[in-house]
């Protein structure tokens, strides 16, 4: 709770971009006879940025150019990332746990991305012919991924790549997944300018290899004298065999959720204390959100600065109003009752917060979607697979698209406690990030009333009044775990709500603005009161 927020700020702090937006759930219910929670946490980390329009696409990488490790060098880490990450926690060996362990270093990340900035800003005389991102798989996966995708083949020579660590196989050379890396080809005759730019940063690099015509791979080692990879493209990326999974569909039971039993005061503090409605201070100011000086709005509102924005808001420059917004959205506890719902309300939620500032038409706005699921689990792949559909459906009725997002399918964590065995299983997780375009960053509006100016304060309940409590805070601080969840009954009422609210937010006649969320009805007031 407090350990992983600090690491994630000090590599905010440390890299120099503002942290402006997030969301913070905690949940540990046993629900139908088992314990559903996320004993194996969820620490979600991203952003937001601009790309001029003539450096979208990569350009064909002809025979000859030079194939190049950008950024930190190898590490004995990350051995079992891809591997890991699709498997129960407690499952794997001990050593597959420690090789999976990452170690990250934001002095080298900002050293690279200073780099990448200095060459796009060269336009057309950009020296970069096409990058790639280092991820599962590090550079074995990353090399021929951008080869590939030209069409080429490609000779690296292992002996050159940078290494922290002596002793390292040529797997764990080729194969580790250190960060801050990327992997990208330049022209020879670019070579020189390129150097330039990586010792003006101090940002190591390493010309490894070099483009072919023949759609070959191969990996020299001169310190063994042999090929430790050499085999066509194809074979190591071709059309792999489709995957085919036996999932089961479960239905939860349906019970009534009686809150007639409740005393109203005393559940009135437990959901203020619950921490996904609680003051966030102590997340938010562990991290910079003014640095780069093109903030307009971070989460803290008001006179008293309470931490209850909607919508994270910058600039593009330092002369203009034009911006950028960003904001997020999940119902994961909902899975547990309808797993398709769940993944609407996290559209829902994202665009409604979004909806706080000027960002026009709805299909301006791109999504990121961050799967999380424990695959395998009874139940959950029939889940995964109806919410996804769900989620699909729904974007495309609106006419927003979702060109980006991660996965991780490894949600349960299993172990022994003197012979007996237990788990934990995280309920299925999409976690929404909405992107847009901002007209005017001088229109966005918050949650802070206008006290001394004569207001009506109006709710629009795009759930007709069903008042549904299956995943509320209300229910997992009585531990309720009964009722149905909320859902987006229509996607055309919610994309008619977003263009009502903007027509408002243009003509700047919305003082106030708040989407209803964790807590409900009593804790959006409460939260609008007290900023």
């Amino acid at each position: 709770m407090l350990d992983g927020p600090i690491g994630g700020a000090a590599f905010n702090n440390e890299f120099g971009r503002p942290n402006l937006t997030g969301y913070f759930r905690t949940f540990e219910e046993v629900v139908d006879g088992e314990m559903r929670g996320y004993h194996k946490p969820i620490m979600i980390a991203g952003g937001m940025g601009s790309i001029q329009e003539q450096q979208i696409h990569k350009n064909e990488i002809p025979e000859g150019a030079l194939l190049i490790q950008l950024g930190g060098p190898s590490l004995l880490i990350g051995l079992g990332g891809g591997a890991a990450s699709s498997m129960d926690t407690g499952a794997n060996s001990e050593n597959l746990d420690f090789d999976s362990v990452q170690r990250g270093n934001p002095e080298i990340q900002r050293r690279c991305q200073e780099v990448i900035d200095r060459c796009w800003q060269y336009g057309e005389q950009n020296p970069i012919v096409s990058i790639h991102d280092v991820g599962a798989g590090g550079l074995s996966n990353a090399f021929p991924e951008l080869v590939n995708d030209a069409g080429r083949g490609a000779i690296f020579q292992l002996r050159k790549v940078h290494l922290e660590e002596k002793g390292m196989t040529p797997m764990q050379i080729w194969s580790n997944e250190s960060q801050e890396r990327y992997v990208l080809a330049i022209l020879p005759e670019d070579l020189g300018r390129f150097t330039a730019l990586c010792e003006r940063e101090r940002c190591p690099f390493a010309v490894l290899g070099v483009a072919t015509d023949d759609g070959h791979l191969q990996v020299r080692d001169d310190y063994f004298n042999n090929n430790p990879v050499d085999m066509p493209l194809e074979v190591l990326l071709g059309k792999p065999p489709r995957m085919t999974r036996d999932a089961t569909t479960q239905t939860p039971e349906f019970r009534v959720f009686d809150a007639s039993t409740y005393d109203l005061r005393e559940s009135a503090f437990r959901v203020l204390r619950n921490p996904a409605v609680a003051d966030k201070s102590f997340l938010i100011t562990i991290g910079d959100r003014t640095v780069g000086g093109m903030t307009a709005r971070d989460q803290m509102v008001g006179p008293w600065q309470v931490p209850v924005a909607d919508v994270a808001v910058t600039t593009m420059g330092f002369n203009t109003y034009r911006g950028e917004a960003m904001a997020m959205g999940e119902r994961t506890p909902a899975a547990l009752f309808c797993a398709p719902a769940s993944g609407r309300m996290a559209i829902g939620e994202a665009l409604t917060n979004l909806a706080a500032t000027d960002v026009g038409e709805l299909g301006n706005v791109k999504l990121s979607a961050n799967w999380m699921a424990a695959a395998g689990h009874p139940g959950e792949d029939a889940n995964l697979y109806r919410t996804v559909e769900a989620v699909s459906e729904l974007s495309q009725s609106l006419g927003v698209s979702i060109p980006v997002g991660k996965d991780s399918l490894s949600m349960k964590t299993v172990w022994e406690d003197n012979g007996e065995k237990k788990s934990v299983t995280a309920p299925l997780s999409l976690i929404i990030s909405a992107f847009a375009p901002v007209e005017d960053v001088r229109k966005t509006v918050t949650p802070q009333l206008q006290a001394e100016k004569d207001t009506d304060l109006i709710l629009i309940d795009m759930g007709h009044g069903r008042c549904r409590l299956g995943g509320s805070i209300l229910g997992q601080v009585w531990k309720n775990m009964n009722g149905r969840a909320p859902d987006v009954e229509s996607p055309a009422q919610l994309a008619a709500f977003f263009s009502t609210i903007q027509s408002l937010v243009r003509d700047q006649l919305l003082l106030a603005y708040h989407d209803r969320s964790d807590g409900g009805l009593f804790a959006t007031l409460a939260e609008m009161m007290f900023a």
